[in-house]
């Protein structure tokens, strides 16, 4: 006799907030339909003796599903040490089909620690209300320290004013900006990235602390700008504060090469104004547009290309 559950989580795109996050600043972060990770679970209630046992049977499919499978086994040895339990205590088959990049910005170890935190309640090895805070410490294998807000959105499913140890806000825009993703064409290494900002604030405490509060004043602007009626204004602002955001990242330093040269080309394509979405150092670009972007566009776009606010 066998069950089958059925389990998805979403990739994420963060607007604004990023690195202030993890020192308690509010980020606004929203899913992508179009990046998803799905868990499909069957389980066998019939224990055969241990020594034919078929124990876990794990396959992986998608257009991500390779990369996943190399870090998957790790992930899993660590979230069964949490809960002491052993693979062994695992009978059944797992079919985990990824449509999430990983390094590219768009919360793919986050919507894997979900999935995991998930598949564990439904074994009863963790209560529904332990599974952000079990799949936010899984993520530091990936972070080193974990902010949680790309946890809290694949979990949640909807757009978020997170903020991390409070309370989060769901947050419906007014208006639907021409906001998109695309490629970059080099991937980012989020714990490097989250090194290089504590590096800075090392340094120049002073400095780091400025940043923060430029990425705050950015959050602020554009959740005003996303909950205003007055669109042309409100454009306007979601401008500025994509560009306040950006120059934060910048004088992080997480902005070089491929990076940068993609964030230009965009500008230079007439975007309203840009900037990398996640820990930077590569990944996506969020670029705003005052209509739809031109068709010549996939020329410079190395990768996907995803429309939001539109999926």
């Amino acid at each position: 006799m066998s069950r089958s559950i059925s389990i998805s989580t979403y990739g994420k795109w963060i607007l604004a907030g990023e690195h202030a996050v993890i020192r308690g600043s509010p980020a606004l972060v929203f899913p992508t339909r179009a990046t998803t990770m799905q868990f499909l679970w069957q389980a066998t209630n019939q224990q055969l003796p241990h020594d034919n046992s078929p124990g876990l049977q794990v396959s992986f499919d998608g257009p991500n599903g390779e990369e996943l499978s190399i870090l998957f086994w790790g992930v899993l040895e660590k979230a069964l040490g949490r809960v002491e339990r052993k693979r062994e205590d695992l009978i059944g088959k797992l079919k985990v089909t990824s449509h999430i990049p990983l390094g590219a910005g768009l919360g793919g170890s986050a919507a894997l620690c979900v999935g995991i935190g998930r598949w564990f309640q439904v074994l009863g090895f963790i209560e529904p209300a332990q599974i952000y805070e079990f799949a936010r410490n899984l993520e530091n294998i990936f972070h080193g320290e974990s902010s949680g807000v790309d946890i809290a959105v694949a979990l949640e499913g909807r757009g978020l004013k997170f903020s991390r140890g409070g309370e989060w806000q769901a947050i419906t825009p007014a208006w639907r900006p021409h906001l998109y993703l695309s490629y970059s064409g080099k991937r980012g290494v989020t714990s490097e990235c989250v090194k290089r900002v504590g590096d800075l604030r090392s340094r120049s405490p002073h400095l780091g602390e400025k940043l923060d509060q430029q990425m705050r004043d950015a959050v602020e602007l554009a959740e005003k700008a996303l909950l205003s009626v007055e669109v042309v204004q409100a454009q306007e602002d979601l401008a500025r504060a994509l560009d306040i955001s950006r120059d934060c990242f910048y004088q992080w330093g997480l902005c070089e090469g491929a990076l940068d040269q993609h964030m230009r080309e965009l500008l230079g394509a007439g975007a309203l104004s840009v900037k990398p979405t996640g820990s930077g150092g590569g990944g996506h670009v969020l670029s705003l547009w005052d209509s739809t972007p031109p068709a010549e566009i996939a020329k410079i776009q190395p990768g996907r290309w995803i429309s939001l606010f539109d999926e």
